[in-house]
């Protein structure tokens, strides 16, 4: 009778079983930036014309609005639907809050709060109406939001408890909207701290993708009509340039993407065809980087 030989014993070598690769875990910061921040869908839409997910994301500000949309399972043209529903009414009063210093209509989604020009409850109530998550368990991808802590300056990073209190303190620009309270903290704005929070991503996953949403400025680009709150505003960007500059000489994302977005004020969200109009150059370079990216880690 003939010997069987097990394979095992005589190993073929040169020739081996092909692995699947699997894709990259991709980190996602998205800034802070006002109605400049709508370029945060574009961006979007880039990962979804690719079908790809971020594994996390962590936001400030509109970043962390956006973030929390995306996070939630909405797909890019679906936030920008709720922004293009919300933005033709209360962003236009708010808009001409800026033009005019006129009172604001408490018809309006904002109203006059204490110790801030608005109050954001009704455009909190107005974003949980349109997603189910409520907690930061709920949401389908993790994600952290930036706020600030009054008190100290120090950066905050919320990743637990109520989702909507989170975004709340995250966009509360100082004057404009009041301080949040949350647990025996006083937090404003994660701008004032950590306008492109991409260094909270570092070791969490294969490479980082920051979008950052700071617009550009020129003598050419400013209107000549400025107003008191075009320079408090502006003033307060100037900030977050300088503190996003200090953060990337101490560390870079592998993907770093800034669209150059010019003329639109911080609360012009009703232009919001403008902005996505001005993101496309934006956009298509993060689509190639993306892809190299990905080609490189499957090599």
């Amino acid at each position: 009778m003939a010997a069987i030989v097990s394979p095992l014993l005589f190993p073929t070598f040169g020739k081996t079983a092909a692995r699947p690769t699997p894709n990259p875990s991709i980190g996602l910061a998205l800034g802070s930036g006002g109605a400049a921040g709508l370029a945060h869908i574009a961006m979007l839409q880039t990962f979804d014309d690719l079908k790809i997910k971020p594994s996390r994301i962590v936001g400030t500000s509109i970043g962390a609005v956006i973030g929390t949309l995306y996070a939630a399972g909405l797909s890019a043209v679906e936030i920008k639907e709720i922004f293009y529903e919300f933005g033709g009414s209360t962003l236009d009063a708010l808009s001409g809050l800026i033009r005019s210093h006129g009172a604001l209509n408490f018809n309006t989604f904002f109203k006059a709060g204490d110790g801030a020009l608005v109050d954001p409850t009704n455009f909190i109530n107005f974003l949980a109406e349109r997603i189910e998550a409520r907690s930061f368990s709920d949401l389908l991808i993790p994600m952290e939001i930036i706020a600030t802590d009054y008190f100290t300056g120090e950066t905050v990073v919320l990743k637990e408890g109520n989702v909507f209190t989170a975004i709340e303190a995250s966009m509360a620009v100082p004057g404009l909207f009041p301080p949040v309270s949350y647990e025996e903290r006083l937090l404003i704005d994660g701008g004032t701290s950590n306008p492109l929070p991409f260094d909270i991503l570092k070791n969490k996953c294969d490479f980082i993708v920051a979008i950052d949403v700071t617009g550009s400025r020129s003598r050419e680009t400013v209107e000549k009509d400025l107003h008191i709150l075009d320079i408090i505003f502006d003033t307060f960007e100037i900030m977050q340039k300088s503190i996003i500059f200090t953060l990337l000489r101490n560390f870079q994302p592998e993907i770093y993407i800034k669209p150059d977005i010019k003329k639109i004020r911080l609360l012009e969200f009703n232009r919001i065809e403008e902005v996505m109009e001005q993101s496309i150059p934006a956009a298509d370079e993060l689509r190639v980087k993306l892809l190299k990216k990905i080609s490189e880690h499957q090599e």
